[in-house]
């Protein structure tokens, strides 16, 4: 009875750890053991003995940082970089904008038929990106699209949006057609959780409508938005399926059009799988030193306010 009653209290502090083991296998065999093999190839490279035929003509070798300094200096991987920079100057502010006051509107008193709306608003999130981006890719064609069928008919000029700069808005289209609904559950979920007396309060006080969404909603809903802009900005610099899917439609994409694209061609299109771990690399880094740096900056803001809220 005294060992049965020594080993219970053991027994219950190890229980927590045996249920964190089958997270922890899943996380290091499919997220940290990819990611150290990755940087491990970033610092080999194939020489090639002769002609490159025969047993041994092609062996791995230490790199150093020889495939990093090729990666920054690589301008097709910077000319990624830029348009990559100015299609997330367009998805996240209209996405985010959009799905703010989406939840705006489904949190009013006055709304009709919102579990419908809500269900509608975020149906497009559950659409596979592909097959979005082949839905809208067809919509955009001239030849097959509706819309230049109707265009056609009222004599009106058919803009070709897979075509030079309306391709941005043709590709931001897709990913805040997709995106909206699923930062509008976010952000009507966090104003849910807001005390109806706030909102009574402020009526008391004689506050409109807009002036609550202003200066009550929209604050009291702001860590949301950083999480919402948290993850726009990361999906932003990973987009890889729909400029990939349109690319068929169009000349306007090119294999290397974004970043992830870039790393992509260079591991099976050129086989050099070395130079695109390098680049892999060097993307997951600047994606954690600005989602770091906002972190840090949103977190600041928080606290500076908070601050300024008590001392008043």
């Amino acid at each position: 009875m005294r060992s049965a009653r020594r080993r219970g209290p053991y027994g219950v502090k190890r229980a927590p750890y045996l249920f964190l083991v089958p997270a922890t296998a899943l996380f290091l065999l499919f997220f940290a053991l990819p990611i150290g093999y990755a940087v491990w190839l970033s610092f080999r490279k194939v020489r090639v003995s002769g002609l490159g035929l025969g047993s041994g003509a092609r062996t791995e070798v230490w790199a150093g940082l020889e495939n990093y300094t090729g990666a920054l200096s690589d301008s097709e991987l910077l000319g990624g970089a830029l348009r990559v920079l100015g299609y997330g100057c367009i998805v996240v502010p209209v996405m985010l904008g959009l799905a703010l006051l989406f939840a705006l509107m489904l949190d009013s008193e006055r709304v009709r038929l919102a579990p419908f709306t809500r269900l509608a608003i975020f149906l497009p999130y559950a659409v596979p990106g592909v097959v979005a981006a082949l839905l809208w890719g067809f919509l955009y064609l001239p030849d097959v699209s509706p819309f230049h069928f109707v265009l056609d008919e009222l004599g009106l000029p058919r803009p070709d949006l897979l075509d030079g700069g309306p391709l941005y808005l043709a590709l931001s289209n897709i990913a805040v057609w997709g995106g909206t609904g699923f930062n509008m559950i976010v952000i009507y979920t966090a104003l849910r959780a807001v005390p109806a007396e706030v909102y009574e309060a402020a009526k008391l006080d004689g506050a409109t409508p807009l002036q609550i969404a202003l200066r009550i909603k929209i604050p009291m809903v702001a860590p949301s938005l950083v999480l919402t802009f948290f993850f726009s900005i990361i999906a932003t610099l990973q987009v890889f399926s729909e400029p990939t899917t349109l690319k068929p439609l169009t000349n306007s994409v090119s294999t290397t059009w974004s970043p992830l694209m870039k790393v992509y061609q260079d591991a099976f299109g050129n086989g050099d799988i070395h130079a695109a771990a390098a680049q892999a690399t060097l993307i997951a880094l600047v994606t954690l030193v600005l989602s770091f740096g906002f972190l840090r900056a949103a977190d600041r803001g928080t606290k500076r306010n908070a601050g300024r809220g008590g001392a008043r």
